[in-house]
């Protein structure tokens, strides 16, 4: 509600140069007014530190010049003091504007600088991420290239029979054109989520996006004997969100599961829990629960912090990615200890979900 009653950034921009304005003005009336020992021109240096939060570095440019010219014309109007007194404060005045301005851009620099080397990052840990999924990925389209050689060999065998099976030809070649199809989905999934694209909101089913990242995961978890186990609530409305990156989100948990468990070594069962549940009208929740190590208290604390890994190879970018692609969709990601006091630990994202009268 408040968010909606904000002027639009332009008119925003035209109030703020209105007060930088009568600010600029301000000062230079109480320093032409005061003795030469008052060095109010100092002041302006606050005008340009706000200037440089809103406005292109050419305009701030302007603003320090125009900040210059105002103190040196107060200076030659200002009617008492001592003369030298003035002088040395003037150029004082002059130099904090000028360094001011020099350090405020820099600072916008490096700040601009930061967050393009933060996203280039995060297309990083997508890689990463897809990376790590590899022998997965190999698993899951092998799958259906199999079944379609397969299919192949039995399509050719039907056709070489006298007379030839036609009937029997056909129901080959459908199973071939359906296993071509889920192969090139696969590709598709993998293709998207490489590609890091820009958020595309849709409606679809949550609980059939995280079974296929479960499809993806299925070498991973099969060579570690590692059980899935789904605990959906019925009735769940679809999800309004990028159903690509929602998949990074459900892939980067499950490899994390996955690496928790191998850490816990031997003993105990080795599985990981999907649940789905509707805790509020226009809200959906995912959860990842597995039975590894569990969070130690001083871990839990930095979990999602860039850069922070408690792996030997980790970049410290996944959970931050996870974190940072639900908030782009007014979710959250949060880890806790397992509700059934288990060892292990579960990891929740919260997503939009579909209003009931949504079209």
């Amino acid at each position: 509600m408040l968010a909606s009653l904000r002027p639009p950034a332009r008119v925003r921009r035209a109030l703020i140069a209105l007060a930088l304005g009568l600010a600029m003005a301000a000062i230079f009336v109480a320093d032409t007014m005061t003795e030469y020992a008052v060095a109010a021109a100092v002041f302006h240096t606050a005008v340009i530190l706000v200037a440089v939060r809103w406005f292109s570095p050419r305009a701030v440019v302007a603003l320090a010049l125009a900040c210059i010219a105002l103190t040196v014309v107060s200076f030659g109007l200002t009617p008492a003091g001592l003369y030298s007194v003035g002088l040395v404060n003037t150029g004082i005045s002059i130099l904090a504007i000028g360094i001011t301005a020099y350090l405020g851009l820099k600072m916008v620099a490096a700040q601009a600088a930061a967050h393009a080397a933060q996203a280039r990052l995060l297309q990083i840990a997508r890689a990463t991420s897809l990376g790590a999924l590899t022998g997965s990925i190999a698993h899951e389209v092998n799958q259906p290239l199999a079944a379609i050689v397969t299919s192949g060999h039995a399509c050719q065998r039907w056709l070489a029979q006298q007379p030839p099976q036609l009937e029997k030809a056909g129901q080959a070649l459908q199973r071939i054109l359906a296993d071509a199809e889920r192969a090139s989905n696969v590709v598709t999934r993998i293709r998207g989520m490489a590609r890091g694209e820009a958020p595309r909101r849709q409606r679809f089913d949550l609980e059939e996006a995280a079974r296929d990242m479960v499809a993806l995961s299925r070498g991973a978890l099969d060579a570690r004997g590692i059980a899935v186990r789904w605990d959906a609530a019925p009735g769940l409305p679809p999800a309004w969100a990028d159903r690509v990156q929602v998949q990074q989100i459900v892939g980067n948990l499950l490899l994390n599961a996955i690496d928790a468990i191998d850490t816990a070594g031997p003993g105990g069962v080795p599985e990981i829990i999907l649940s789905l549940r509707r805790p509020g009208p226009e809200q959906l929740e995912l959860c990842v629960t597995d039975s590894g190590i569990g969070l130690d208290p001083a871990v839990q604390a930095h979990l999602f912090d860039a850069f922070w890994s408690t792996k030997s190879q980790g970049m410290g970018l996944g959970l931050t990615l996870c974190r940072s692609m639900a908030e782009a969709h007014g979710g959250r990601v949060w880890a806790a200890p397992r509700a059934d006091g288990r060892r292990g630990a579960s990891f929740h994202v919260s997503l939009p979900a579909l209003r009931d009268n949504a079209a």
